[in-house]
Protein backbone atom coordinates (compact mmCIF):
# COMPACT_ATOMS: atom_id res chain seq x y z
CA UNK A 1 0.00 0.00 0.00
CA UNK A 2 1.19 3.56 -0.65
CA UNK A 3 1.89 5.94 2.68
CA UNK A 4 0.11 8.83 3.04
CA UNK A 5 1.32 11.92 5.08
CA UNK A 6 -0.90 12.23 7.50
CA UNK A 7 -1.54 14.54 11.10
CA UNK A 8 -3.26 13.66 13.80
CA UNK A 9 -4.60 16.65 15.23
CA UNK A 10 -6.46 16.96 18.66
CA UNK A 11 -6.61 19.70 20.95
CA UNK A 12 -7.89 21.22 23.74
CA UNK A 13 -5.91 24.44 23.29
CA UNK A 14 -7.20 25.65 20.15
CA UNK A 15 -5.09 28.30 19.42
CA UNK A 16 -3.65 28.72 16.07
CA UNK A 17 -4.94 25.23 15.22
CA UNK A 18 -6.63 25.95 12.12
CA UNK A 19 -3.73 27.88 10.10
CA UNK A 20 -1.60 25.19 11.30
CA UNK A 21 -3.71 22.87 9.66
CA UNK A 22 -4.19 24.67 6.40
CA UNK A 23 -0.39 24.81 6.55
CA UNK A 24 -0.24 21.11 6.53
CA UNK A 25 -3.11 20.08 3.77
CA UNK A 26 -0.78 22.80 1.55
CA UNK A 27 1.98 20.58 2.10
CA UNK A 28 0.05 17.67 1.01
CA UNK A 29 -0.59 16.01 4.38
CA UNK A 30 -4.31 14.93 4.92
CA UNK A 31 -5.15 15.55 8.81
CA UNK A 32 -6.69 13.26 11.10
CA UNK A 33 -8.88 14.59 13.58
CA UNK A 34 -10.81 14.03 16.92
CA UNK A 35 -14.42 15.42 18.82
CA UNK A 36 -14.23 19.17 19.09
CA UNK A 37 -11.19 19.56 17.13
CA UNK A 38 -12.64 17.78 14.40
CA UNK A 39 -15.43 20.30 14.21
CA UNK A 40 -13.75 23.14 14.28
CA UNK A 41 -11.26 22.22 11.48
CA UNK A 42 -14.13 21.61 9.11
CA UNK A 43 -16.02 24.72 10.24
CA UNK A 44 -13.07 26.38 8.81
CA UNK A 45 -13.44 24.43 5.42
CA UNK A 46 -10.63 21.65 5.81
CA UNK A 47 -11.31 18.06 4.81
CA UNK A 48 -10.77 15.79 7.71
CA UNK A 49 -10.86 11.96 8.33
CA UNK A 50 -12.66 11.41 11.69
CA UNK A 51 -10.64 9.63 14.09
CA UNK A 52 -13.54 6.11 13.88
CA UNK A 53 -13.07 6.26 10.58
CA UNK A 54 -9.13 4.79 11.04
CA UNK A 55 -9.87 2.77 13.69
CA UNK A 56 -13.10 1.23 12.29
CA UNK A 57 -14.53 1.65 15.88
CA UNK A 58 -17.06 4.47 17.26
CA UNK A 59 -15.66 6.58 19.62
CA UNK A 60 -16.94 5.78 23.71
CA UNK A 61 -17.43 6.03 26.95
CA UNK A 62 -18.36 9.69 26.67
CA UNK A 63 -15.13 10.06 24.45
CA UNK A 64 -12.89 8.47 27.20
CA UNK A 65 -12.16 5.56 24.42
CA UNK A 66 -11.62 7.30 20.87
CA UNK A 67 -7.81 6.90 19.77
CA UNK A 68 -6.74 4.02 21.84
CA UNK A 69 -6.08 1.80 19.34
CA UNK A 70 -3.88 -0.54 17.06
CA UNK A 71 -4.49 1.57 14.17
CA UNK A 72 -3.38 4.54 15.60
CA UNK A 73 -0.59 3.65 17.82
CA UNK A 74 1.17 1.07 15.21
CA UNK A 75 1.19 4.06 12.73
CA UNK A 76 2.95 6.61 15.40
CA UNK A 77 5.59 3.42 16.99
CA UNK A 78 6.52 1.75 13.18
CA UNK A 79 9.93 3.00 12.79
CA UNK A 80 10.06 3.42 8.79
CA UNK A 81 14.15 2.52 8.77
CA UNK A 82 12.93 -1.14 10.31
CA UNK A 83 11.40 -3.63 7.16
CA UNK A 84 10.03 -5.78 9.35
CA UNK A 85 7.63 -2.88 11.13
CA UNK A 86 6.58 -1.86 7.39
CA UNK A 87 5.81 -5.13 6.31
CA UNK A 88 3.79 -5.72 8.50
CA UNK A 89 1.69 -2.16 8.75
CA UNK A 90 1.62 -3.11 4.27
CA UNK A 91 0.08 -6.37 6.55
CA UNK A 92 -2.41 -4.98 8.71
CA UNK A 93 -3.42 -2.12 6.37
CA UNK A 94 -2.21 0.12 8.59
CA UNK A 95 -0.99 3.84 7.31
CA UNK A 96 1.92 5.68 9.17
CA UNK A 97 1.59 9.25 10.59
CA UNK A 98 4.13 11.13 10.31
CA UNK A 99 2.93 14.50 12.75
CA UNK A 100 0.87 14.54 15.68
CA UNK A 101 -0.36 17.67 17.33
CA UNK A 102 -2.40 17.23 20.86
CA UNK A 103 -2.55 19.12 23.95
CA UNK A 104 -4.24 17.78 26.94
CA UNK A 105 -7.44 18.01 28.59
CA UNK A 106 -7.26 21.34 30.77
CA UNK A 107 -6.56 19.59 34.57
CA UNK A 108 -4.47 22.75 35.76
CA UNK A 109 -7.69 25.18 34.97
CA UNK A 110 -9.91 22.33 36.16
CA UNK A 111 -7.80 22.90 39.00
CA UNK A 112 -7.89 26.56 39.62
CA UNK A 113 -11.59 27.21 39.10
CA UNK A 114 -12.10 25.53 42.31
CA UNK A 115 -13.94 22.21 40.33
CA UNK A 116 -14.93 19.33 42.77
CA UNK A 117 -13.00 16.08 42.70
CA UNK A 118 -15.09 13.74 40.02
CA UNK A 119 -14.65 16.99 37.50
CA UNK A 120 -11.27 17.08 37.85
CA UNK A 121 -10.57 13.08 37.50
CA UNK A 122 -12.86 13.36 34.29
CA UNK A 123 -9.84 16.13 32.85
CA UNK A 124 -7.44 13.42 33.56
CA UNK A 125 -6.60 12.61 29.73
CA UNK A 126 -5.59 9.54 29.18
CA UNK A 127 -5.76 9.17 25.08
CA UNK A 128 -3.70 12.28 24.64
CA UNK A 129 -0.71 11.16 26.92
CA UNK A 130 -0.13 8.11 25.34
CA UNK A 131 -0.47 9.17 21.69
CA UNK A 132 2.17 11.96 22.32
CA UNK A 133 4.59 9.56 24.48
CA UNK A 134 4.00 7.01 21.61
CA UNK A 135 5.19 9.57 19.09
CA UNK A 136 7.77 11.02 20.71
CA UNK A 137 9.56 7.61 21.29
CA UNK A 138 9.67 7.41 17.64
CA UNK A 139 10.88 10.76 17.19
CA UNK A 140 12.79 9.68 13.89
CA UNK A 141 10.00 9.54 12.49
CA UNK A 142 6.81 11.08 13.89
CA UNK A 143 7.22 14.81 14.71
CA UNK A 144 4.39 15.71 17.74
CA UNK A 145 3.69 19.04 18.58
CA UNK A 146 2.48 20.23 22.12
CA UNK A 147 3.19 23.59 21.93
CA UNK A 148 1.28 25.89 19.77
CA UNK A 149 4.57 27.79 19.88
CA UNK A 150 5.87 25.42 17.58
CA UNK A 151 3.22 25.66 14.77
CA UNK A 152 5.10 28.02 12.46
CA UNK A 153 8.63 26.51 13.17
CA UNK A 154 7.39 23.24 12.03
CA UNK A 155 5.50 24.99 9.08
CA UNK A 156 8.42 26.85 7.95
CA UNK A 157 10.90 23.94 8.01
CA UNK A 158 8.22 21.56 6.15
CA UNK A 159 8.54 24.10 3.64
CA UNK A 160 12.21 24.00 3.66
CA UNK A 161 12.44 20.07 2.89
CA UNK A 162 11.38 18.56 5.86
CA UNK A 163 11.18 18.95 9.71
CA UNK A 164 14.96 18.49 11.40
CA UNK A 165 16.14 15.68 13.13
CA UNK A 166 17.40 18.43 15.56
CA UNK A 167 13.97 19.98 15.75
CA UNK A 168 12.31 16.52 16.33
CA UNK A 169 14.47 16.18 19.21
CA UNK A 170 13.42 18.99 20.72
CA UNK A 171 9.59 18.07 20.48
CA UNK A 172 10.37 15.18 21.81
CA UNK A 173 11.87 16.62 24.88
CA UNK A 174 9.14 19.13 25.22
CA UNK A 175 6.39 16.04 25.53
CA UNK A 176 8.35 14.48 28.61
CA UNK A 177 8.37 17.90 30.14
CA UNK A 178 5.05 18.46 29.01
CA UNK A 179 3.61 14.78 30.98
CA UNK A 180 5.78 15.16 33.28
CA UNK A 181 4.07 18.62 34.89
CA UNK A 182 0.60 17.38 34.02
CA UNK A 183 1.26 14.25 35.91
CA UNK A 184 2.83 15.90 39.12
CA UNK A 185 -0.12 18.32 39.04
CA UNK A 186 -2.12 15.04 39.28
CA UNK A 187 -0.66 13.03 41.76
CA UNK A 188 0.12 16.43 44.12
CA UNK A 189 -3.67 16.90 43.90
CA UNK A 190 -4.86 13.04 44.67
CA UNK A 191 -1.94 13.54 47.65
CA UNK A 192 -4.06 16.50 48.66
CA UNK A 193 -7.71 14.69 48.35
CA UNK A 194 -5.94 11.83 50.81
CA UNK A 195 -4.71 14.15 53.06
CA UNK A 196 -0.34 12.78 52.36
CA UNK A 197 1.53 15.61 53.85
CA UNK A 198 4.64 13.64 52.70
CA UNK A 199 4.67 11.20 49.87
CA UNK A 200 7.46 8.62 49.48
CA UNK A 201 7.66 9.75 46.10
CA UNK A 202 7.20 13.72 45.13
CA UNK A 203 7.68 15.77 41.85
CA UNK A 204 6.75 19.94 41.84
CA UNK A 205 5.33 21.38 38.31
CA UNK A 206 7.02 24.93 37.59
CA UNK A 207 6.91 27.05 34.36
CA UNK A 208 9.77 29.78 33.90
CA UNK A 209 8.60 32.98 35.02
CA UNK A 210 11.26 34.87 33.41
CA UNK A 211 15.46 34.33 32.50
CA UNK A 212 17.34 36.62 34.95
CA UNK A 213 20.79 38.36 33.86
CA UNK A 214 22.31 36.50 36.45
CA UNK A 215 21.90 35.17 39.95
CA UNK A 216 23.33 36.08 43.47
CA UNK A 217 26.71 37.14 41.53
CA UNK A 218 27.19 38.28 38.26
CA UNK A 219 29.43 34.95 37.30
CA UNK A 220 25.92 32.95 38.14
CA UNK A 221 23.60 32.14 35.61
CA UNK A 222 20.04 32.20 37.42
CA UNK A 223 16.23 32.13 36.26
CA UNK A 224 12.69 32.44 38.19
CA UNK A 225 10.27 29.57 37.88
CA UNK A 226 6.63 30.01 39.02
CA UNK A 227 4.35 27.35 40.18
CA UNK A 228 1.65 25.97 37.89
CA UNK A 229 -1.09 26.77 40.06
CA UNK A 230 0.25 30.55 40.92
CA UNK A 231 -0.37 31.17 44.70
CA UNK A 232 -2.41 34.54 45.72
CA UNK A 233 -0.69 37.33 47.43
CA UNK A 234 2.69 35.92 46.26
CA UNK A 235 5.50 37.33 44.14
CA UNK A 236 3.94 35.14 41.18
CA UNK A 237 0.66 36.97 41.04
CA UNK A 238 2.56 40.08 41.44
CA UNK A 239 2.35 42.87 38.45
CA UNK A 240 4.87 44.77 37.74
CA UNK A 241 3.91 48.32 36.31
CA UNK A 242 7.48 50.03 36.94
CA UNK A 243 10.67 49.29 36.12
CA UNK A 244 12.98 47.27 34.77
CA UNK A 245 13.09 43.12 35.48
CA UNK A 246 13.44 41.89 39.05
CA UNK A 247 17.16 40.26 40.04
CA UNK A 248 17.19 36.79 41.67
CA UNK A 249 18.38 39.24 44.97
CA UNK A 250 15.29 41.27 44.23
CA UNK A 251 13.08 38.28 44.42
CA UNK A 252 14.24 36.58 47.26
CA UNK A 253 14.62 39.60 49.17
CA UNK A 254 11.11 40.58 48.23
CA UNK A 255 9.52 37.01 49.21
CA UNK A 256 10.88 37.94 52.63
CA UNK A 257 9.76 41.44 52.78
CA UNK A 258 5.86 39.65 52.01
CA UNK A 259 6.17 36.76 54.76
CA UNK A 260 6.37 38.93 57.53
CA UNK A 261 4.43 41.38 56.33
CA UNK A 262 1.07 38.61 56.12
CA UNK A 263 1.57 38.63 59.57
CA UNK A 264 -0.24 42.44 60.45
CA UNK A 265 -3.14 41.19 58.19
CA UNK A 266 -4.93 44.11 57.66
CA UNK A 267 -3.70 46.59 59.88
CA UNK A 268 -1.44 49.43 58.09
CA UNK A 269 1.70 48.03 58.14
CA UNK A 270 5.23 48.60 56.25
CA UNK A 271 8.06 46.04 56.10
CA UNK A 272 12.01 47.58 54.59
CA UNK A 273 14.03 44.08 54.15
CA UNK A 274 17.72 43.97 53.05
CA UNK A 275 18.84 41.00 52.11
CA UNK A 276 16.16 39.09 52.99
CA UNK A 277 16.19 40.62 56.34
CA UNK A 278 13.55 43.16 58.07
CA UNK A 279 15.80 46.37 58.63
CA UNK A 280 12.49 48.34 60.25
CA UNK A 281 9.04 47.49 60.80
CA UNK A 282 6.24 50.02 61.48
CA UNK A 283 2.24 49.91 61.91
CA UNK A 284 0.04 52.50 61.93
CA UNK A 285 -3.17 54.48 61.23
CA UNK A 286 -2.48 54.54 57.71
CA UNK A 287 0.02 53.65 55.28
CA UNK A 288 2.18 57.08 55.57
CA UNK A 289 2.30 56.57 58.97
CA UNK A 290 3.39 53.03 58.74
CA UNK A 291 6.14 54.07 56.33
CA UNK A 292 7.74 56.93 58.53
CA UNK A 293 7.86 54.25 61.87
CA UNK A 294 9.56 51.63 59.46
CA UNK A 295 11.88 54.19 57.88
CA UNK A 296 12.56 55.71 61.21
CA UNK A 297 13.47 52.25 62.75
CA UNK A 298 16.71 52.03 60.56
CA UNK A 299 17.52 54.65 58.10
CA UNK A 300 20.61 53.47 56.80
CA UNK A 301 19.92 49.92 56.44
CA UNK A 302 16.80 50.72 54.40
CA UNK A 303 18.35 52.86 51.48
CA UNK A 304 18.91 50.60 48.38
CA UNK A 305 15.83 48.28 50.19
CA UNK A 306 12.79 46.81 49.86
CA UNK A 307 9.75 47.92 50.51
CA UNK A 308 6.17 45.49 51.47
CA UNK A 309 3.05 47.62 52.15
CA UNK A 310 -0.41 46.51 52.78
CA UNK A 311 -2.32 48.87 51.72
CA UNK A 312 -2.63 52.05 48.78
CA UNK A 313 0.91 54.05 48.79
CA UNK A 314 -0.82 57.24 48.40
CA UNK A 315 0.58 60.60 47.48
CA UNK A 316 2.36 61.61 51.00
CA UNK A 317 3.79 58.34 51.17
CA UNK A 318 5.58 58.74 47.95
CA UNK A 319 6.84 62.00 48.53
CA UNK A 320 9.03 60.28 51.43
CA UNK A 321 10.02 57.03 49.77
CA UNK A 322 11.54 59.06 46.71
CA UNK A 323 13.51 60.87 49.20
CA UNK A 324 15.64 58.13 49.33
CA UNK A 325 16.86 55.37 47.07
CA UNK A 326 14.62 52.25 46.81
CA UNK A 327 14.87 49.22 44.95
CA UNK A 328 11.40 48.11 45.03
CA UNK A 329 7.97 49.46 46.15
CA UNK A 330 5.36 46.65 46.51
CA UNK A 331 1.83 47.20 47.35
CA UNK A 332 -1.70 46.43 47.08
CA UNK A 333 -2.35 49.57 45.35
CA UNK A 334 -0.84 53.21 44.42
CA UNK A 335 -3.07 56.09 43.84
CA UNK A 336 -2.43 58.37 40.24
CA UNK A 337 -0.36 60.85 42.10
CA UNK A 338 1.62 58.36 44.12
CA UNK A 339 2.53 56.82 40.67
CA UNK A 340 3.26 60.35 39.03
CA UNK A 341 6.24 60.64 41.82
CA UNK A 342 7.34 57.81 42.52
CA UNK A 343 7.74 56.83 38.18
CA UNK A 344 9.91 60.07 38.43
CA UNK A 345 13.35 58.01 39.31
CA UNK A 346 13.80 55.26 36.61
CA UNK A 347 15.86 52.55 38.44
CA UNK A 348 12.66 52.36 41.21
CA UNK A 349 10.71 49.28 40.52
CA UNK A 350 6.66 49.15 41.66
CA UNK A 351 5.09 46.00 41.78
CA UNK A 352 1.20 45.75 42.79
CA UNK A 353 -0.03 42.70 44.29
CA UNK A 354 -4.15 43.00 44.96
CA UNK A 355 -4.97 40.18 47.47
CA UNK A 356 -1.20 41.15 49.10
CA UNK A 357 -2.31 40.16 52.85
CA UNK A 358 -3.63 36.70 51.59
CA UNK A 359 -2.55 34.06 53.88
CA UNK A 360 -0.36 31.09 52.65
CA UNK A 361 -2.33 28.28 51.80
CA UNK A 362 -2.36 24.99 53.76
CA UNK A 363 -0.74 23.04 50.74
CA UNK A 364 2.41 25.42 50.47
CA UNK A 365 6.12 24.18 51.67
CA UNK A 366 8.96 25.32 52.47
CA UNK A 367 11.70 24.00 50.27
CA UNK A 368 15.48 24.40 50.50
CA UNK A 369 17.60 22.12 48.16
CA UNK A 370 21.05 20.82 48.98
CA UNK A 371 23.55 19.35 46.78
CA UNK A 372 21.79 16.10 46.26
CA UNK A 373 18.82 16.47 47.74
CA UNK A 374 15.61 18.40 48.98
CA UNK A 375 14.50 20.06 52.37
CA UNK A 376 10.85 19.63 52.69
CA UNK A 377 9.07 21.42 55.71
CA UNK A 378 5.93 22.92 56.67
CA UNK A 379 5.96 26.56 57.39
CA UNK A 380 5.97 28.06 60.34
CA UNK A 381 2.46 28.94 60.99
CA UNK A 382 3.14 29.38 64.85
CA UNK A 383 2.78 32.67 66.56
CA UNK A 384 1.19 33.90 69.53
CA UNK A 385 -2.49 35.30 69.29
CA UNK A 386 -6.07 35.42 70.21
CA UNK A 387 -6.48 33.45 73.21
CA UNK A 388 -2.66 32.60 73.08
CA UNK A 389 -2.34 36.41 74.47
CA UNK A 390 -3.05 35.50 78.03
CA UNK A 391 -0.09 33.37 77.73
CA UNK A 392 1.84 37.16 78.52
CA UNK A 393 -0.32 38.07 81.31
CA UNK A 394 -0.19 33.90 83.27
CA UNK A 395 2.37 33.41 85.93
CA UNK A 396 3.53 30.40 84.58
CA UNK A 397 4.23 27.05 86.90
CA UNK A 398 7.77 27.00 88.37
CA UNK A 399 9.03 23.39 89.74
CA UNK A 400 11.47 23.24 91.67
CA UNK A 401 13.45 19.55 92.68
CA UNK A 402 17.03 18.19 94.15
CA UNK A 403 19.23 16.07 92.48
CA UNK A 404 20.97 13.50 93.80
CA UNK A 405 23.92 15.66 94.29
CA UNK A 406 21.81 18.06 96.58
CA UNK A 407 21.87 20.87 93.84
CA UNK A 408 18.21 22.35 92.92
CA UNK A 409 16.81 22.03 89.33
CA UNK A 410 14.52 24.59 88.42
CA UNK A 411 12.06 24.07 85.49
CA UNK A 412 9.90 27.20 84.42
CA UNK A 413 6.56 26.74 82.09
CA UNK A 414 5.07 28.77 79.80
CA UNK A 415 3.80 32.03 80.81
CA UNK A 416 5.09 35.37 83.10
CA UNK A 417 8.49 33.76 84.50
CA UNK A 418 9.49 37.11 86.39
CA UNK A 419 8.47 38.33 89.35
CA UNK A 420 6.95 41.51 87.54
CA UNK A 421 4.36 41.24 84.33
CA UNK A 422 4.46 43.11 81.67
CA UNK A 423 2.25 46.06 81.15
CA UNK A 424 -0.75 46.39 78.88
CA UNK A 425 1.67 48.24 76.12
CA UNK A 426 4.31 46.11 76.73
CA UNK A 427 2.59 43.25 75.78
CA UNK A 428 1.63 45.15 72.47
CA UNK A 429 5.47 45.41 71.90
CA UNK A 430 6.51 42.08 72.97
CA UNK A 431 3.63 41.15 70.35
CA UNK A 432 4.91 43.20 67.76
CA UNK A 433 8.42 42.16 67.51
CA UNK A 434 7.87 38.81 68.40
CA UNK A 435 6.13 38.25 65.20
CA UNK A 436 9.26 40.44 63.49
CA UNK A 437 11.63 38.43 64.98
CA UNK A 438 10.15 35.02 63.71
CA UNK A 439 11.02 36.40 59.71
CA UNK A 440 14.53 37.45 60.69
CA UNK A 441 17.78 34.84 59.79
CA UNK A 442 19.23 33.02 63.56
CA UNK A 443 20.32 33.90 65.79
CA UNK A 444 17.96 36.78 65.77
CA UNK A 445 17.46 39.12 68.08
CA UNK A 446 14.83 41.78 67.29
CA UNK A 447 14.09 45.26 70.12
CA UNK A 448 11.51 47.46 69.29
CA UNK A 449 8.17 49.15 70.57
CA UNK A 450 4.44 48.39 70.20
CA UNK A 451 4.35 49.61 66.38
CA UNK A 452 7.38 49.50 65.57
CA UNK A 453 11.61 48.09 65.81
CA UNK A 454 13.96 50.01 66.96
CA UNK A 455 17.27 47.68 66.47
CA UNK A 456 17.49 44.70 64.55
CA UNK A 457 20.11 42.11 65.12
CA UNK A 458 20.20 38.96 62.91
CA UNK A 459 22.45 36.49 61.25
CA UNK A 460 24.97 35.67 64.58
CA UNK A 461 26.65 32.89 65.36
CA UNK A 462 26.13 33.70 68.71
CA UNK A 463 23.14 35.25 70.47
CA UNK A 464 25.00 37.66 72.84
CA UNK A 465 26.22 39.32 69.38
CA UNK A 466 22.53 39.75 67.59
CA UNK A 467 21.56 41.47 71.30
CA UNK A 468 24.46 43.66 71.39
CA UNK A 469 23.94 44.53 67.31
CA UNK A 470 20.12 44.77 67.61
CA UNK A 471 20.91 47.31 70.86
CA UNK A 472 23.64 49.10 68.91
CA UNK A 473 21.31 49.72 65.80
CA UNK A 474 18.85 51.28 68.00
CA UNK A 475 20.81 53.63 69.53
CA UNK A 476 18.95 55.93 72.65
CA UNK A 477 15.81 54.56 71.12
CA UNK A 478 16.66 50.66 72.92
CA UNK A 479 15.61 52.78 76.37
CA UNK A 480 11.98 51.64 76.83
CA UNK A 481 11.90 48.89 73.93
CA UNK A 482 11.13 45.41 74.65
CA UNK A 483 13.05 42.50 73.48
CA UNK A 484 12.06 39.08 71.07
CA UNK A 485 14.61 36.58 70.85
CA UNK A 486 14.26 34.06 68.09
CA UNK A 487 15.50 31.13 70.79
CA UNK A 488 16.12 30.71 74.43
CA UNK A 489 19.27 32.63 76.06
CA UNK A 490 21.75 30.05 76.89
CA UNK A 491 23.61 32.47 79.14
CA UNK A 492 21.85 35.59 81.42
CA UNK A 493 24.70 37.70 79.09
CA UNK A 494 21.60 38.80 76.69
CA UNK A 495 19.66 40.32 80.00
CA UNK A 496 22.38 42.04 81.04
CA UNK A 497 22.76 43.58 78.01
CA UNK A 498 18.99 44.85 78.52
CA UNK A 499 19.67 46.29 81.55
CA UNK A 500 22.59 48.67 80.73
CA UNK A 501 20.21 49.55 77.48
CA UNK A 502 17.32 50.31 79.32
CA UNK A 503 14.66 47.75 77.83
CA UNK A 504 12.13 46.75 80.03
CA UNK A 505 10.44 43.47 79.16
CA UNK A 506 11.66 40.62 77.43
CA UNK A 507 10.05 37.70 75.21
CA UNK A 508 11.43 34.49 74.27
CA UNK A 509 11.20 30.55 74.44
CA UNK A 510 12.64 29.40 77.40
CA UNK A 511 13.97 25.77 77.71
CA UNK A 512 17.62 26.51 78.72
CA UNK A 513 19.18 24.36 81.27
CA UNK A 514 20.45 27.88 82.62
CA UNK A 515 16.46 29.71 82.29
CA UNK A 516 17.00 30.32 86.14
CA UNK A 517 20.37 32.95 86.09
CA UNK A 518 18.20 34.83 83.07
CA UNK A 519 15.17 34.82 85.15
CA UNK A 520 17.08 36.21 88.37
CA UNK A 521 18.67 38.62 86.34
CA UNK A 522 15.74 39.94 85.29
CA UNK A 523 14.00 40.40 88.85
CA UNK A 524 17.09 42.27 89.69
CA UNK A 525 16.91 44.95 87.13
CA UNK A 526 12.73 44.90 87.27
CA UNK A 527 12.45 43.50 83.45
CA UNK A 528 9.16 41.50 82.45
CA UNK A 529 10.14 38.15 80.87
CA UNK A 530 7.89 35.85 79.44
CA UNK A 531 8.20 32.18 77.85
CA UNK A 532 6.01 31.04 75.13
CA UNK A 533 7.69 27.74 74.04
CA UNK A 534 7.94 27.53 70.23
CA UNK A 535 11.48 29.06 69.12
CA UNK A 536 11.52 30.87 64.99
CA UNK A 537 15.05 29.52 63.92
CA UNK A 538 15.13 30.71 59.99
CA UNK A 539 18.42 29.87 58.18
Amino acid sequence: MEMKKRALVSVSDKTGVVEFCKGLEEKGFEIISTGGTAKALKDAGLEVIGISDITGFPECLDGRVKTLHPNVHAGLLAMRSNPEHMAQLEELNINTIDIVCVNLYPFKATLERGADFAECIENIDIGGPTMIRAAAKNYQDVAVIVDPEDYGKVLEELADGGITLETKKLLQYKVFAHTAVYDSLISNYLASQLGITFPDEVTFAYKKAQDMRYGENPQQKAVFYNEQIIRKGSLSSAVQIWGKELSYNNINDANGALELLKEFGSTPAVVACKHANPCGVGTGENVFEAYMRAYNSDPVSVFGGILAINGTVDEATAIEINKIFIEIVIASAYTCQALEILESKKNIRLLQIDDITSKREKSAFDMKKVYGGLLVQQYDESLISGEDVSLLKTKAKIETTELSDGKQKTVYGLGVVTERAPTDEEIEALLFNWKVVKHTKSNAIVIGKRDRTTGIGMGQTNRIWAAQQAIAHAGGKAKGSVMASDAFFPFPDCVEECVKAGITAIIQPGGSIRDKDSVEACNKAGIAMVFVGDRHFKH
